[in-house]
């Protein structure tokens, strides 16, 4: 059997690979990104199915519009309007398969072969594995404490072909770190000279427990701004709805013609039942509710590193999301260690699949979101004695 480039260049996602060997009862995983499910308002979206059941009957499960449920998209334009300082409109939305499907569509429309994406450095190893199915050049740009290197952005920026930048401006997925109000403006300087699309992924971004909220890189001032948001992190990642923002009408049509083309349109069903959650729930006072929970299991993490890891392992500190990043500051391979914490069933991402080139890296991802604050600091401890 002959398979494509594209396919065999393509690597399989790592956790959820790992997610395979990590969901034993006794293992303890801060391996997963995923939301944790005392969060999930079930008894309030099962009154919004019997309701939309009720409402809308046979609606739920017919085909619709590409481009989504309208009520659902003005209440995100009314959202992001109110918060945000953003002048968007429901036409100015597209509802996805996630925001996981967003990055394919951006990269179907954009990229052709050898075309240049520059990415963080380390980046979300989802959007590098979206990416790679148009085969492009990956420009990887250091990622700081305070957001992406501006002198290797610049001369990233300087590469034939480069048609997108990506980033992840709030609590970044797999570092944690949050870009500051002078790199955002910087960023912003940089790329308002050159003809490329710039993407702020913000699946995280409500999800703040320190610091004050910070505005867009280009969302609302840029021409080539795309903005993506999900309700995986706040309401059900299962039932998968992410959404596409932007202002060029252009590009937006070009993204919908690549969506009808991979799945005609997004799961209704989902759509009726979040609005109708949405519409009828304090959504604010929910979103709270996960921010003390996750503040709290953050903290728990923060202590018991402080406590246990010696002094050669270094971590961020995140001001919100779901992830801790961690260095081995004395050069030993994460890649090592993982197999030695399975030994201790404990579990974490290995940094490697967050590069686009380097590796046997020095780095760790640890999710804090998914466990209570009595197995974090057990897990800590156990991943102490290893380093």
């Amino acid at each position: 059997m002959q398979y494509s480039d594209r396919i065999l260049n393509t690597p399989s996602s790592f956790i959820r690979n790992i997610l395979k060997v990590t969901d034993a009862s006794d293992v303890i995983s801060f391996a997963g990104g995923l939301p944790n499910p005392i969060s999930f308002p079930l008894d309030a979206i099962q009154t919004s199915i019997d309701r939309a059941m009720k409402e809308h009957g046979a609606k739920l499960f017919q085909y619709s519009s590409t481009q989504g449920y309208l009520p659902l998209r003005q209440y995100i334009a009314d959202k992001y309007n109110r918060k945000h300082g953003l002048d968007i409109s429901p036409d100015d939305i597209l509802l996805t398969t996630g925001s996981q499907q967003a990055l394919e569509l951006l990269a179907k429309v954009l990229v052709n072969k050898g075309d240049g994406i520059i990415i963080e450095k380390p980046g979300y190893l989802g959007a590098i594995q979206a990416f790679t199915l148009s085969e492009p050049t990956f420009y990887p740009v250091t990622l700081e404490e305070d957001g992406i290197n501006l002198e290797e952005l610049e001369k990233a920026l300087q590469q034939p072909n480069v048609k997108m930048i990506y980033t992840v401006p709030n609590f970044q997925n797999p570092t944690g770190l949050t870009y500051s109000l002078e790199k955002r403006k910087q960023v912003y300087e940089l790329v308002s000279r050159h003809d490329v699309v710039l993407i702020e992924d913000d699946p995280y971004g409500e999800l703040r427990f320190e610091g004050e909220d910070l505005p867009y890189i280009g969302a609302g001032k840029l021409e080539n701004s795309v903005l993506l948001g999900s309700f995986s992190k706040t309401v059900t990642p299962g039932m998968r709805l992410g959404f596409v923002i932007t202002k060029n009408k252009e590009l937006l049509t070009h993204i919908e013609t690549a969506k009808q083309a991979t799945d005609l349109h997004t799961n209704i069903f989902a759509q009726y039942v979040i609005y109708d959650y949405l519409a009828n729930n304090d959504f604010d006072k929910h979103v709270e509710k996960i921010i003390d929970l996750y503040k709290t299991q953050s903290d728990a993490m923060l202590q018991a590193m402080e406590k246990y890891f010696p002094a050669h392992v270094s971590y961020t500190k995140p001001q919100g999301g779901m992830f801790i990043w961690a260095t081995l500051n004395n050069g030993q391979s994460a890649l090592d260690v993982f197999q030695k914490a399975m030994d201790k069933n404990v579990a974490f991402v290995p940094g490697d699949p967050f590069y686009t080139d380097p590796k046997g890296v020095s780095t760790m991802r640890l999710n804090y979101t998914n466990s209570t604050p009595e197995m974090i600091e057990e897990g800590i401890k156990r991943l102490a004695s290893i380093f």
